[in-house]
């Protein structure tokens, strides 16, 4: 959230400083009045020249992604048919075997901690399996938990002096 909020407090300054420029102000004072350098403001004149004021707009950031649209689809389609229809023993995802599916479909390879992140910007959360018996007895844990529990639970002794702190 910080990170976002610092990006719009720089566009705001970035529009602010192409809004003086192009009223005719000096760079040395929109650099000045703004609170950035010169070679910011003579970049950002640069810039308004080629491209207008929307071109101080924020941009994308960052390396620009592997996998496209469709690509995240097709992994999302493959993911859901399953561990077991691309040759694994059980239905359990894990972050490597979804890496060794990306490259073995797209091929290029991710690290553990890029799937983590692809996962999470194509809306797919970390989900474990429920380690339960098959014979569990529903009726006789809520019958132990209300019964037998509470007599082994231990208690704090009561004692009628207060206490120090």
């Amino acid at each position: 959230m910080k990170r976002k909020n610092r990006a719009n407090e720089l566009q705001r300054r970035r529009l602010k400083a192409g809004r003086l420029l192009l009223k005719g102000v000096q760079q040395a004072e929109v650099a000045r009045r703004v609170g950035v350098s010169r070679a910011s403001v003579c970049e950002w004149k640069q810039r308004i020249e080629a491209d207008g004021l929307a071109a101080l707009n924020n941009g994308v950031r960052g390396r620009p992604a592997r996998l496209d649209t469709g690509m995240r689809e097709q992994l999302g389609k493959a993911l859901l048919a399953g561990a077991r229809a691309h040759g694994y023993a059980t239905e359990l995802w894990t972050l490597p075997r979804i890496a060794k599916l990306i490259e073995q479909r797209f091929g290029f390879s991710y690290s553990i901690s890029q799937v983590s992140r692809l996962l999470a910007a194509m809306g797919w959360s970390c989900q474990r399996p429920d380690k339960r018996a098959l014979q569990r007895d529903e009726k006789a844990i809520a019958q132990w938990k209300n019964k037998r529990w509470p007599a082994l639970k231990k208690t704090p002794l009561r004692r009628d002096e207060p206490s120090s702190s």
